[in-house]
C-alpha cells in the first residue's frame, strides 16, 4: 500500500470499518497517563521525570553526569519560559508536560511534512495535500476497493478548514498537525464530534440513537445472543449517555461521551513541579530554582536517590 492510500485508510477507515461479533470498537478520547510508574517522591522521581520529559527522552538522561543533566535542563527552560521573562509559571509548564507527552504526535507530522509540502515553503497548502492524498484516484469513478473518495476528499476539506484558522487555506505546521490530530487540540472537538455522528447516525436524523450507538460497535452476524459488554453498553447509553432520557444522543451528548472531561494530569503535575521548587514562594520558578532541584526534573546517570533527599533537606 503506498503512503496516499494509507493517509486515505487511516483518515475515514472508521467510517468504513467492520467490528467482529466479539471486538469493542472504543471511539472514546483519553489523555493518557503522564507515566506507567507510581508517583511517589518518597521513593524516586522517576514519574516526574517521565512526566516532565516524555518517558523515552527521560531515559536518556539516566546517561548523563549531573554536570550534562544541569546544562541540558537550562537549555529546556529557555524553552519552557514561552514569553521569555526569566520566569517558568505553571501555566508554561503545563503546556511543556502536554507537548512532551505527545511527542510521537509531532514526530508523526514530521515524518509526514516532507511528502505533502511540494514546493518547499515550510507550509501546506489544501492543493498540495489534496493531490499528494488523492491524486489519481479521483478520475476513478468506480474504484476496486470500496472507498468513495470523492466524498472522502468533501470531509478532509472541511477538517482543513477547519485546522487552518486564519482562513488562507495553507497549513502551518500546528495548523496541520490539528488537521491530522484533531482530538488533541481544543478548537477541533466540534470537528470530531461531527465526524463521529456521521459515521454512526445512519438514518441520518442528526442523532444517534440506541442501535445506531451498538450497531457502530458490535455486529451480530447472525449470533442471537450479544456478550455481556453489549449489554452493559446498552445500559451505559440509557442511563449515562442519554442524559435528558429522550432515547437519543445530540451533539452535546455525543461529545460528552468521545471527548470527556478527564483528571488533568498535566496541570497536577505542574503544580506539584512548582510546589517543590519554589524556594522563595513567589508563584514562579526561575531557572536556578529548577537546576537547583534537576533530579525532580530530569535526573542523571547513577543518581544516588539517598544524597538527593539530603541535599533537598539543606535547601
Amino acid at each position: 500500500m503506498d503512503l496516499r492510500h494509507f493517509l486515505m485508510c487511516l483518515s475515514l477507515c472508521t467510517a468504513f470499518a467492520l467490528s467482529k461479533p466479539t471486538e469493542k470498537k472504543d471511539r472514546v478520547h483519553h489523555e493518557p497517563q503522564l507515566s506507567d510508574k507510581v508517583h511517589n517522591d518518597a521513593q524516586s522521581f522517576d514519574y516526574d521525570h517521565d512526566a516532565f520529559l516524555g518517558a523515552e527522552e527521560a531515559k536518556t538522561f539516566d546517561q548523563l553526569t549531573p554536570e550534562e543533566s544541569k546544562e541540558r535542563l537550562g537549555m529546556i527552560v529557555d524553552k519552557i519560559d514561552a514569553d521569555k521573562d526569566g520566569f517558568v509559571t505553571e501555566g508554561e509548564l503545563k503546556s511543556w508536560i502536554k507537548h512532551a507527552q505527545k511527542k510521537y504526535i509531532y514526530d508523526n507530522v514530521e515524518n509526514q511534512w516532507q511528502e505533502f509540502d511540494l514546493n518547499q515553503d515550510g507550509l501546506i497548502s489544501w492543493d498540495e495535500y489534496r493531490n499528494v492524498t488523492y491524486g489519481t484516484y479521483l478520475d476513478d469513478p468506480d474504484p476496486d476497493d470500496g472507498f468513495n473518495y470523492k466524498q472522502m476528499m468533501v470531509r478532509d476539506e472541511r477538517r482543513f478548514k477547519m485546522a487552518d484558522k486564519d482562513g488562507d487555506l495553507i497549513a502551518t505546521k500546528e495548523e496541520f498537525t490539528a488537521f491530522l490530530h484533531p482530538e488533541e487540540y481544543e478548537y477541533m472537538k466540534d470537528i470530531v464530534v461531527q465526524e463521529t455522528m456521521e459515521d454512526i447516525d445512519k438514518n441520518a436524523d442528526g442523532l444517534i440513537d440506541l442501535e445506531e450507538y451498538i450497531g457502530d460497535m458490535y455486529s451480530h452476524d447472525g449470533n442471537a445472543d450479544e456478550p455481556e459488554w453489549v449489554k452493559t453498553e446498552r445500559e451505559q447509553f440509557v442511563e449515562f449517555r442519554d442524559k435528558n432520557h429522550d432515547g437519543k444522543m445530540d451533539k452535546e451528548e455525543t461529545k460528552d461521551w468521545i471527548l470527556p472531561s478527564d483528571y488533568d494530569h498535566a496541570e497536577a503535575e505542574a503544580r506539584h513541579l512548582v510546589y517543590e521548587s519554589d524556594q522563595n514562594k513567589d508563584g514562579k520558578l526561575t531557572k536556578e530554582e529548577i537546576v537547583d532541584k534537576y533530579d525532580l526534573f530530569v535526573g542523571s546517570q547513577a543518581t544516588d536517590f539517598g544524597e538527593a533527599l539530603v541535599r533537598h533537606d539543606e535547601f
